[in-house]
Formats: structure tokens, C-alpha cells, sequence
């Protein structure tokens, strides 16, 4: 359960003002069809954080404990400054083609994920509490909370959320499992 709660926290704090929030929100002005962009986005972020967390649950296969308690550890108070970092959207991540919005929106939302901080997040935690289901399960609904109302509401929410403030929490967050990690936090899960 700490897993999956872990998961949606965090990624759910990371994803307000990321790049994929930004594309939500340009789909939602372009397309004006919620319904489509909200399960297009549900089966992006599920395939990708699903191949994410298998990663994840492999690398803890190849490495020690030691060795992987010192990268997780580094990797998430990496994660914590890359928060700090505001996201931009590229051109090539906002061209739309013509096949339809849902499949725009995977197509779109997938290739978007690829390397964000979210998708490294999922195999981080993944590797973390070598809990596949719940981590990628956390970290797609935690997607779907911070997306879905970007859908909904588009602009509305945009331009009253602290962003700053938000992202600041999610680095605290990720800093604070990077330290408790170093410390031996995850002993219990053989590293």
C-alpha cells in the first residue's frame, strides 16, 4: 500500500506544471473533446509507466543492494532538483496529427513521457519497493489526478495553482526518499 500511495503522491506533485500537464491542457483547447484526451492519456501513461516499472523491477535483478541504495538514494534527490527545473513544451511534442484525438493523444502523451521525470520516477520507485503493480498503478493514477483537471478546466486551474509552491513540496518529497533511502531506509526491501 505505501507503494502505491508513495507513487500517486509524488508523481501527482511532479506532474503539476510538467511538460505532459502542458500538452493536456493544449489538447484539451484544440480538440475540445475530454472524454477521448482523458483515455488517451490513462493508456499512454499506463503502457509507458508499465514498461517504466518493469525496468525498474529488472535493474534491481543486476545490481547489489549496496550498489543500488546508493543510486536510488542519488537518483531521487536528482529527481528533486530536476523538479525545481520548470519544464518547457517542445514543438515536436505539441504538433498534432490528423488521427483523431485519442489516438493523437496517446501517440502524443507517449512520446512526451519518454525520459521525463515521471517516467524515471516510475522505474526509481519500481527499483525502490520492487512493487510493480502498486508503483505503476500509483504513478498512473497520480498522472490521471494532476491531468484529468487539466483537461476539465483547462486555462481555470492553470492560472490560479502555485505551481512553485507545488513543485517545491515534490522536491522535498523526492529529496527526503533520496536521504531516507541513503540512510538504509529500504533495508527492508534488501537494500
Amino acid at each position: 500500500m505505501e507503494a502505491f500511495l508513495v507513487s500517486t503522491g509524488i508523481v501527482a506533485l511532479a506532474e503539476i506544471g510538467d511538460k505532459t500537464q502542458l500538452l493536456a491542457f493544449i489538447l484539451a483547447a484544440k480538440f475540445r473533446k475530454p472524454v477521448p484526451i482523458i483515455l488517451g492519456i490513462f493508456v499512454a501513461t499506463l503502457v509507458n509507466h508499465g514498461f517504466a516499472g518493469a525496468i525498474g523491477t529488472y535493474v534491481t535483478t543486476l545490481l547489489s543492494p549496496e550498489t543500488l541504495r546508493w543510486i536510488l538514494g542519488v537518483s531521487f534527490i536528482a529527481m528533486a532538483i530536476w523538479t525545481l527545473i520548470p519544464d518547457k513544451l517542445d514543438e515536436d511534442d505539441a504538433k498534432l496529427g490528423h488521427y483523431g484525438v485519442f489516438t493523437t493523444t496517446v501517440i502524443a502523451f507517449f512520446m512526451a513521457e519518454m525520459g521525463d521525470k515521471t517516467q524515471i520516477a516510475t522505474i526509481a520507485l519500481a527499483a525502490q519497493y520492487q512493487a510493480l503493480f502498486a508503483v505503476v498503478a500509483g504513478t498512473t493514477l497520480g498522472m490521471m489526478i494532476a491531468n484529468v483537471p487539466a483537461v476539465l478546466l483547462g486555462h481555470q486551474i492553470a492560472d490560479r495553482m502555485p505551481v512553485r509552491l507545488v513543485h517545491a513540496v515534490a522536491a522535498f518529497i523526492f529529496a527526503a526518499l533520496g536521504v531516507a533511502t541513503l540512510l538504509g531506509a529500504g533495508r527492508s526491501f534488501g537494500f
